[in-house]
């Protein structure tokens, strides 16, 4: 079978034996759960309960604010024992609701909406994001204006960053829940082309999603090429339609929708019972941890939860990553909350965490050839180090995704992406 993939890229060591194996394990939560107001792109959500009040699991306890928000819902129930600023894996503090977990789960009363409720309400109802780790409000991917009518529906389910195994488990173990949310969004949208991705390192998922969609026409199953970034959305498009998504434009510029494989369970679990996301699959791996493996998390509880259930540390971190290790963000403290977007925590020993040594650029050209957005990486680099922001523009380092491939192969390990952060962050800077 023909392996789809974009031109570009690099072949990191997966090490996703680590827990690819390892059956999804349910966790039981925190005396005291942290929920920050904001867990997706956009504005932070507004507080609608207060100190003092007893709130039930799946009860609304973050208003969004604007259609670029999403709402916020308690995975416990209990008393509301703090309204306050709180530490997440940015480092910024967080506006953030606490509530003691009373241990009852006295669930709110939900119902999914009527039947002919729309995709994006059903999203919105449900506080639903990107769950690949972007956290882009779900409801507005499934918005898309008259003037850019969809055809296509792909369920990204490449997974292609090292270690993490969540979208995985998931495909196994819940995979009438992805088909089921895939096709519930083709009726809803009324397109006839749907598409669930999957890499070739993961043929047992792509062999039950097939059994599963053979009562789906509309919904195929594809293999790619295992390759990074192949799970970044411009990539995946041109991996499986051949269409390239134009400089600064988003995928329904060429016709396309993608949803992560959580994302998917979320929206048929909302439409079929009404139940909102309070939950996810987080991958707990790396060479720190004792027992590696899966599990499925209530948003809010610690992170340092999870690593001992995870069986703690077998040696001092190095680094602990939420997030795989090409795109994740390096976090100093453990006990911070488990989000929407928390797919990962990653905990490596100081040996692999360890940096080797800076050195001059020998203009080999690799991190050329391996950007998968065609980009001229080393450029960058060299004017970022003399701040000349207007090149790093007139190159259009805005379109640069931050995946970390030219970094990965660059021989004399120059901090390549640190250099694009920084220029971007000053243009940001610029145009305010």
């Amino acid at each position: 079978m023909k392996l789809l993939t974009f031109r570009g890229g690099i072949h990191p060591d997966d090490k996703k034996e680590q827990t690819s194996g390892v059956p999804i394990v349910e966790l039981k939560p925190d005396e005291f759960m942290v929920f920050p107001m904001s867990q997706h792109i956009g504005a932070p959500c507004a507080p609608c309960v207060e100190v003092g009040d007893y709130v039930k699991m799946y009860q609304k306890i973050g208003e969004a604010q604007g259609f670029v928000s999403a709402n916020i819902f308690s995975s416990v129930s209990g008393t509301v024992t703090a309204i306050e600023p709180r530490a997440v894996a940015s480092g910024q503090k967080v506006l953030s609701v606490v509530i003691q977990n009373d241990f009852k789960d006295e669930k709110e009363d939900v119902k999914p909406l009527p039947a002919d409720a729309s995709i994006a309400d059903i999203a919105l109802a449900a506080g639903a994001v990107g769950m690949g780790g972007a956290t882009f409000p779900t409801h507005v991917k499934l918005s898309p204006p008259k003037d850019k009518p969809v055809d296509t529906v792909i369920i990204n389910g490449s997974e292609c960053e090292p270690y993490l195994t969540s979208d995985h488990r998931v495909l196994l173990e819940r995979g009438e829940e992805v088909a089921g949310g895939l096709d519930l969004v083709l009726k809803k949208l009324g397109v006839k082309r749907g598409f669930i991705a999957i890499e070739n390192n993961k043929a047992d998922a792509a062999e039950n999603m097939r059994k599963i969609c053979e009562k789906y026409p509309d919904i195929e199953v594809v293999n790619l090429k295992t390759k990074y970034p192949q799970g970044s959305e411009k990539q995946l498009i041109n991996a499986v339609t051949g269409r390239e998504v134009p400089s600064g434009g988003l995928p329904a510029d060429v016709g396309v929708i993608v949803l992560n494989v959580d994302s998917a369970t979320v929206l048929y679990n909302a439409a079929k019972y009404g139940t909102p996301l309070t939950s996810r699959i987080v991958t707990v791996a790396g060479s720190a941890i004792k027992e590696p493996k899966n599990f499925r998390a209530r948003l809010g509880m610690s992170a340092q939860s999870l690593i001992d259930a995870a069986g703690g540390f077998v040696c001092k971190p190095g680094k602990v990553i939420f997030g795989g290790p090409m795109m994740g963000m390096a976090v100093s403290d453990t006990d911070l909350p488990i989000i929407k977007g928390t797919g990962s925590i990653l905990c490596l020993s100081e040996e692999e965490a360890t940096l080797p040594e800076s050195m001059a650029c020998i203009r080999c050209g690799r991190c050329v050839s391996a950007c998968p957005i065609h980009l001229l990486p080393l450029n960058f680099c060299n004017y970022a180090e003399v701040r000349d922001w207007d090149s790093c523009k007139k190159y259009n380092i805005l379109d640069c995704i931050e995946c970390g491939s030219c970094s990965y192969v660059c021989p004399s390990k120059r901090h390549i992406v640190q250099s694009i952060r920084l220029a971007k962050q000053a243009l940001r800077e610029q145009k305010k």
